[in-house]
């Protein structure tokens, strides 16, 4: 993370600063303050305006921590687009709770993480306003999620495992999809990936570093529980061994080369679709599907959620799940084993009643008076 530089001024007795990456910028941003502090509008208070405090709040406890552009965008996105128009302009102590669920209300139906992003700012915006005494109250703490759309994230239906695991034989592409089903790792994870990172010695896959979203830099774990060592699923270990390469050359160079990146992920995933769409049996008139046979909602991240289920009805313990997919909070893996499949709901069934699978359970072990 680079310097940042941090200009000064005072104005009717109070101190202000604000940083940038240059020195103009850092400037820039002063030369606003004081105009703002000049027509009132940056006086830190309750009677600021919550636009006002937001732009605060974002030079003061944001830009400084060296997030990526585009998760400072990801601030400016939902503020300037559902917060600002609603309450930008109210003062920040007339803010109620009811006002912020307002905001969220009229957004459901929209996908979780939107929902989630959006009260987000409006958490992390009134926690450090009451923090910073500015307001008594924080209206934002108790706020509920009102419906939202599910996400597409599932597991591969049998017949889309062994299609995928066929193509996967022969196609170039195949060890990269091969490693995030039999890992479960993300693919910014597998993307990180040197042959160093694979210790064939020890059977296993030491995780330490992810893709950038959005870039080509590496970057550490967002948690802790992001540093992980996976042992090599039994059908990956050959693979990997006959493609091993020098210690820090990537896993899964680009033609050039170069380490994977979004838009090559992005050209990756089309292959593996287009290849197991024509197995499946899908039209196609010069060169292109026509009628394709595959789901729209089959994504990457399907062969994560799939590696969990997996897990699940092999019995793995629900802890030890969470330690190999990286999940620092335990409950974001409970809400994948909950959605286990027919299969298993029959099994745990034949489990409690002792049927073994079998049509009738227990009953013909029981007397029955006529």
């Amino acid at each position: 993370m680079g310097e940042y530089i941090r200009k000064t001024a005072r104005l009717n007795g109070r101190r202000y600063e604000a940083t940038g990456k240059t020195e103009l910028e850092a400037m820039t941003k002063l030369a606003e303050k004081l105009a703002a502090a000049k027509r009132g509008e940056e006086t830190l208070g309750g009677s600021m305006t919550v636009t006002a405090w937001y732009k605060e709040w974002k030079v003061t406890y944001k830009d400084p921590k060296g997030l990526t552009k585009k998760s400072l965008g990801m601030y400016d996105e939902k503020y300037n687009g559902y917060i600002k128009p609603r309450i930008g302009s109210m003062k920040l102590r007339d803010v109620k709770d009811v006002h912020l669920q307002r905001i969220l209300n009229d957004e459901a139906g929209k996908s979780a993480s939107h929902m989630e992003k959006l009260r987000r700012v409006m958490r992390e915006m009134f926690s450090r306003a009451r923090k910073s005494r500015l307001i008594l109250h924080d209206p934002s703490e108790d706020l509920e999620l009102p419906e939202v759309e599910a996400g597409t994230h599932r597991s591969i239906t049998e017949e889309e495992r062994a299609v995928l695991l066929k193509v996967c034989e022969t196609e170039s592409f195949g060890l990269w999809f091969l490693i995030l089903l039999y890992t479960g790792m993300r693919p910014g994870e597998a993307a990180a990936l040197n042959w160093a990172d694979v210790d064939f010695d020890h059977n296993e896959i030491h995780v330490h570093t992810a893709l950038e979203s959005g870039s080509t830099r590496l970057k550490g774990p967002k948690t802790k529980a992001g540093l992980r060592d996976i042992p090599i699923h039994a059908a990956l270990f050959p693979r990997l061994l006959e493609a091993r390469g020098e210690p820090f050359a990537p896993v899964f160079p680009t033609r050039s080369g170069g380490r994977q990146n979004s838009g090559s992920m992005a050209r990756l995933w089309k292959a593996c679709k287009r290849a197991m769409d024509i197995e499946l049996g899908a039209k196609v008139y010069r060169s292109k599907i026509i009628e394709s046979k595959l789901t729209p909602d089959l994504t990457p991240y399907c062969l994560r959620h799939t590696f969990a289920t997996d897990c699940a009805r092999a019995g793995v313990p629900l802890e030890t799940v969470r330690w190999l997919l990286g999940h620092a909070d335990i409950s974001t893996t409970a809400n994948i084993y909950q959605h286990r499949d027919a299969s298993a709901l029959h099994a745990g069934m034949a489990l409690l009643d002792g049927s073994g699978g079998k049509s009738g359970g227990n009953q013909n072990k029981r007397s029955v008076n006529p």
